[in-house]
Parts: structure tokens; sequence; C-alpha cells
């Protein structure tokens, strides 16, 4: 009988040890000197980590990742081209702070703007970008706070496109929260291309004459640090919204309102480690694989091979493994004629209904229209089948 109560007691203990290192995991203790902070997965949107994540704050230049956001968006939408010359307005010219001292009149490429936003946190660049886009930077901030709205940023309000702070003390200035901070940058993040500017280190423009180095010492001294924004004003303190990305990872750590910049930086690593830590890379499928066989209705031959577009790797936590379930999704019925890379279906990885990872599943091959006696022999063999399923 004390056996069995010594292998209880036993049993219970390491109960309790297992249940108190879920719980570490679940719920991680920092001992941040950041007033504000926010961890996320940034291929799920899953909150690993936070600190007073929706107290409102100023943002100080983390602002920029909303006109940035925006700059993108109207790429892709072709309102503007890399190679675009902007020229500079007498506003834009006198913004202070950080800024790569744009002159009244003076031309820069739309692509050497965004640059020095990225890399140096210009607010000139900013107001001449925002002015190109939108005529005016007022009518770029709503813009900007529209989007807010569209993103469901609650705690959001933007005063001017760089962050800095308004001259008269009475007027309300920026203001956005950690969390608000990290869905911006998820959204940004849609657009990759960003990263190329975001990730540099050190460059230049204007031929050489300007030197830029990047606000973010994470980019040079965190490996697969690749963004995205750091800020500061005596207001909002050291901030920063960091990503990084390793084996098909990717996370998002905010930090606002630190003490000094070693801190933001020290902390933010941190976090980004932390998530690394508790996560484990898990390839999915390759891209070109081949998936499965597509029926093709209508075509010179009845099915063809979808493979997947890109590589898709998910990143779950270390023991949940098993719990990532893949869906092939093939469409019902693709219909002739079909292009190389026409999508037919995807790939879907869940964890209960939380989304991991997708992928598109496209043609690997063309197939032309058949002719209209194959058709005719194609309707009458689907009759058939159609019947014969009846009688099933």
């Amino acid at each position: 009988m004390r056996r069995v109560k010594i292998i209880i007691g036993i049993t219970l203990i390491l109960l309790c040890l297992f249940t108190q290192a879920v719980l570490a995991i679940d719920k991680p203790e920092f001992d941040l000197q950041t007033k504000s902070a926010i961890l996320m997965d940034a291929k799920t949107g899953r909150i690993l980590y936070e600190k007073n994540a929706h107290q409102k704050l100023p943002p100080a230049s983390v602002t920029k990742i909303m006109t940035m956001l925006l700059a993108m968006e109207a790429v892709d939408e072709g309102r503007v081209k890399w190679d675009d010359k902007i020229s500079t307005s007498e506003l834009a010219a006198k913004m202070g702070g950080s800024q790569i001292w744009l002159e009244p009149g003076e031309e820069m490429t739309f692509e050497h703007l965004i640059k020095a936003v990225a890399v140096v946190s210009a607010n000139d660049a900013c107001v001449a970008i925002a002015e190109h886009l939108y005529g005016t930077e007022e009518n770029f901030v709503k813009a900007m706070n529209d989007k807010a709205k569209e993103l469901g940023l609650e705690n959001t309000f933007f005063y001017n496109t760089n962050g800095l702070p308004p001259t008269d003390s009475d007027i309300q200035g920026n203001y956005t929260t950690a969390a608000d901070v990290a869905k911006m940058s998820l959204e940004l993040l849609k657009h990759p291309k960003i990263l190329k500017f975001t990730s540099i280190w050190i460059d230049h423009i204007r031929d050489g004459e300007s030197f830029l180095r990047n606000t973010n010492n994470l980019v040079r001294f965190f490996k697969g640090a690749d963004g995205l924004k750091t800020g500061y004003t005596q207001e909002a303190g050291f901030c920063v919204s960091a990503t990084a990305k390793k084996d098909g990872m990717r996370f998002i750590a905010v930090v606002m309102n630190a003490p000094n910049s070693k801190v933001r930086f020290n902390e933010a690593r941190s976090l980004l480690n932390y998530a690394f830590s508790i996560h484990r890379s898990v390839d999915i499928v390759s891209k070109g694989e081949v998936v499965s066989k597509v029926k093709v209705f209508k075509g010179e031959i009845p099915e063809i091979d979808a493979v997947a577009k890109e590589d898709l790797k998910i990143s779950v936590m270390k023991g949940e493994e098993k719990e990532a379930v893949k869906q092939t999704r093939l469409n019902k019925e693709v219909v002739a004629p079909v292009k190389v890379g026409d999508k037919v279906g995807e790939i879907v990885v869940l964890k209960g209904e939380e989304v991991l990872g997708r992928v598109d599943l496209v043609a690997k091959e063309e197939v032309a229209k058949a002719n209209f006696f194959k058709i005719i022999l194609q309707l009458f063999k689907k009759f058939i089948s159609n019947i014969m399923n009846i009688f099933e």
C-alpha cells in the first residue's frame, strides 16, 4: 500500500511539473523594462507574448510602417513606379528630425525615397511620397487612418506620416498600441519587396554622395532579422517593430517606450529568440512538387498534374507537430483551356481552426480545348457516370 502511495505521489509531482512546463510555454515571463510589447507569429497572427499590448502610446517613427504600407499598395495598384521621379515641395524639405536633407525642387526616384524611409527613417522623404501619391500630406494621412480602420486597429490614430510630435501641444499626435503595430507590420509583410529595403544595413543614394546606415541594429547583429522599423522621440521613448525569419519561420516583436536604445534591441532580441526556441519548422511541400492529378473537362487530355506554386513550410510549437493537419483541396472541375500556372487547388495546413500555412496548386502543363466530337463524348461519359452513381 505504501508503495502505491509513493507511486501516486511521484506521478502527481511529475504531472505538476509537466503542467508548469506547459504553462511556461503558453505564458512566458520576461522581466521587460519596456512599457509595452508583443510577440506574434507572422504566419498565423498567433500572439505568443504580450505586455500592456493595448496601451495607447506615441509610436514615433514606427508610424512609417503604415506610410510604407500605403506606398507598397500604390506600387501594386500601378499608381507609382519605382523609377518615377518625385519633386520635393517646400513642406517636405522643411521637415525636422531624421532626414536626407531634400532641397525644394530636388527630384529623387520613388525607390530611393522608400529606401531613405526604410533605412534612415527620413521624415522629408515620407512627406514627398505622401504628396506624390495623394496630392497633399493631409490626404495621405486620411488614407492612413482609413487603412487603420480597415485593418481593425481600433486604438490607432495618425496625425502625420512620420511620427514627429505636433508643435502645438494642444493637438493630438499619433498614437497606437503594440498590438496594432504588430497587425500593421503583418499587413506590410504581405508586400515582401519592402524587405529589400528594411534589411539594408549600409547603402547610399545621390550617386554615393549620401550615406545611409540602418537605424535598426538587429538587421546587422541578429541572424535572420530583416526589418521593420525603429522610432524615437522624447515622448515615445525607444520603439521598434522587429521581424526575423529562420528556416521558414517568421516572427514579429514590437517593443514600445523602452528607456534607451540598448534595452529596445535587447528586449526585441529576447522575444525573437524565445519564439524561435519554442517552434520548429516543418516542410510541407516543395515548389514544383507534383501533389495530385486533376481532371480536365473539355480538354484534349483528361487530366493534368497539380504542382505546388511555392515551397510551403510551417512553424509549429514543439510538441504540437502531430496536431498540424494537411488538407489538399482540388477544384471540383477544371475546364479547358488551361494554361501553365493556372490555379487548380490549394494545400492548407490547419491546427484546429487555425491556418498554419497555405499554398496554391497550379497546372503543370497546358491543355487545349478539345474539338466538338471529343466534348460530346466526354459529356456522354459524364452522364453515364452520374447515372451509375445514382444506382450505387
